[in-house]
């Protein structure tokens, strides 16, 4: 006797997937190779164009399916935003997020349009489609570079924050395919999903982080799974609002992130975890839906708005919106560089076919090709491009911030986490020469083992530094402080 379900073989295939696209990242990381360019090829090793294992034959459901891993990753992406990023790079992130996008999608749509035999308005789609960078993208290859914290910021915000502005510009385009919308209709639909996404995000993060940190819920295992039912809610109001349902859903993760300190890890480690599973599947579900045959047939004019994109149109965008701020030439030409493609553009290059507009099929396999070029180029060489323009050296070149508070349920103390990274003024001095402010050395990790230090206990390059203190809202100002050897108060 033997009993079998309906789901049983779609659930030991996603099983075997997960499986072989994680293993493949972990190699892909080793030999600098960007893994969303395996999982894209496992999904078309896997579809029906290669070994027909699995097949996906509605692209609506997959463009409903890769809605869903989009509102996860930047859910995700508002929650590990830090504050601080926000203040130092607000001006320049907010240029780069908006205008930026803009001024790419118009030359990539105008040098399309010269050079290919295609229609006004797919031409232009394709431009908005590959305008945004890909958040996952950007920040697995930056951790590949550190950089100094302020070229790190502008890109950490930049990331997160511009896809939104992508999608709009796709979704307008299509509505003026479908009937004949005027400058005025063009101006009420971008103050509504801007103004009516940031509004609305605001208000369910402000709901959300009341509910997470003044209510009393019961297990810690419970406040993750709240914190994904507030990011559903802020974009299922937005959008029957007719706002920007991905604006509002990154607005709100930067608002619980900032202002729900006390379940703030647990959130965090629960949703970097579904965001990265929802990055594989869909890039897994992404190279499914390809058809491999169809590529050569594409491949000289996606490789030509590959270029017009990687040389022409994102180091323009970048000059314009950036040449106010101070940044050198050197950090010009790498945030120029860094604006990988990835998830979303293959994403938005759905909304087309789903929608029936007639180019559809081409504008998908010229989006595919173009982020397949992204990642090949840009991804494998951002290490490259940063240390030959000399921006990997000093102490002050991180993407990790100095101190993560782990604040304490119930009791009024948080612990503060400090990595030893090189340069800092604590590496190499014993306890009994340093003196937090206000707090406690209690514990420090070293490689596979935990130590309870002394006062002779001497700080080593790597260790893990957990020190006690008093919940206070400068609990980080004042732990990095003493770790850089600052004054402090």
């Amino acid at each position: 006797m033997s009993v079998q379900l309906p789901a049983d073989g779609w659930i030991l295939a996603v099983g075997a997937l997960l499986i072989a696209a994680i293993v493949a990242a972990g190699f892909a990381s080793r030999i600098r190779l960007p893994g969303l360019l395996l999982f894209l090829a496992l999904g078309m090793l896997i579809a029906d164009d290669g070994l027909a294992l699995v097949s996906v034959e509605d692209p609506g459901l997959a463009q409903v399916a890769g809605s869903v891993a989009l509102l996860i990753i930047l859910f995700e992406g508002g929650l590990t935003t830090k504050p601080g990023d926000i203040r130092r790079a607000a001006a320049p992130g907010f240029l780069l997020a908006t205008f930026a996008v803009l001024i790419t999608a118009g030359l990539v749509g105008w040098g399309t349009y010269l050079l290919l035999d295609v229609e006004p308005l797919t031409a232009l789609l394709i431009g908005a489609v590959v305008a945004s960078t890909d958040a996952a993208a950007v920040f697995a290859m930056l951790r590949r570079a550190p950089l100094p914290r302020r070229l790190a910021s502008l890109l950490e915000v930049e990331s997160g924050a511009n896809d939104p502005i992508a999608i709009m510009l796709t979704i307008g385009l299509l509505a003026t395919w479908q009937g004949a919308p005027t400058p005025a209709d063009w101006t009420v639909f971008a103050l509504l999903q801007l103004g009516g996404g940031i509004a609305v995000g605001a208000l369910a993060g402000l709901a959300g982080s009341w509910l997470l940190t003044r209510v009393n819920l019961g297990p810690a295992g419970v406040y993750p799974v709240l914190a994904l039912g507030v990011a559903g809610l802020s974009y299922g109001s937005a959008a029957m609002l007719g706002a920007s349902g991905f604006l509002a859903v990154y607005v709100t993760g930067l608002i619980v992130g900032a202002r729900a300190p006390l379940h703030r890890r647990g959130i965090r480690s629960f949703h970097e975890g579904l965001s990265n599973t929802a990055e594989v599947g869909l890039f897994l579900m992404l190279g499914m839906l390809v058809f491999p045959s169809q590529l050569p047939s594409v491949a000289v004019p996606a490789l030509a708005v590959s270029l017009i994109l990687i040389l022409v149109a994102r180091p323009v965008s970048v000059l314009l919106c950036l040449v106010w701020f101070g940044y050198d030439w050197r950090e010009l030409v790498f945030i120029s560089w860094v604006g990988l493609r990835g998830a979303v553009p293959i994403v938005l290059a759905t909304f087309p076919f789903v929608a029936g507009y007639p180019d559809g099929a081409l504008i998908f396999n010229v989006v595919f090709f173009v982020v397949l070029v992204s990642a090949a180029v840009q991804g494998m060489s951002i290490q490259t491009a940063a240390r030959w323009l000399g921006l990997t050296r000093g102490e002050e070149h991180t993407l990790s911030p100095v101190a993560t508070d782990v604040p304490l349920s119930d009791v009024n103390t948080e612990l503060v986490e400090v990595r030893a990274t090189p340069g800092l003024y604590i590496v190499g001095r014993r306890l009994e020469k340093l003196d937090p402010p206000h707090g406690l050395v209690t514990t420090i990790v070293r490689g596979s083992h935990v130590l309870l230090p002394t006062p002779r206990t001497r700080i080593r390059e790597g260790d893990l530094i957990i020190v006690a203190m008093p919940r206070r809202p400068d609990a980080n100002k004042l732990v990095t402080a003493w770790a850089k050897g600052e004054t402090h108060t």
